[in-house]
């Protein structure tokens, strides 16, 4: 039963299976195949984060969020799919 409510859960909400940095872009790979790729300078907390600290993104809560631990950072996955950044393009 568990697994009918995952699907269920995936078919509304996108899910990450990995994120990853290049540069100051955050790419995440979502459920189901799609990748999708943001600067991390739409974010508050992003947008002063070194290289080094944004590559230690992780895929967290079965791939419904991306943590930065030393960052204390979380944003939703859904979130970013449907384009909620806090900051506008430069």
């Amino acid at each position: 039963m568990n697994s009918t409510l995952d699907e269920t859960t995936l078919a509304v909400e996108s899910a990450a299976t990995r994120a990853w940095t290049e540069g100051r872009t955050v790419f995440v790979e979502l459920h189901d195949g799609r990748i999708i790729g943001f600067p991390a300078d739409r974010f508050r907390i992003l947008s002063k984060a070194s290289e080094k600290q944004l590559a230690a993104v992780e895929v967290v809560v079965n791939g419904f969020a991306l943590r930065w631990e030393e960052l204390d950072e979380d944003i939703t996955v859904p979130g970013i799919v449907k384009g909620r950044f806090q900051l506008p393009l430069k």
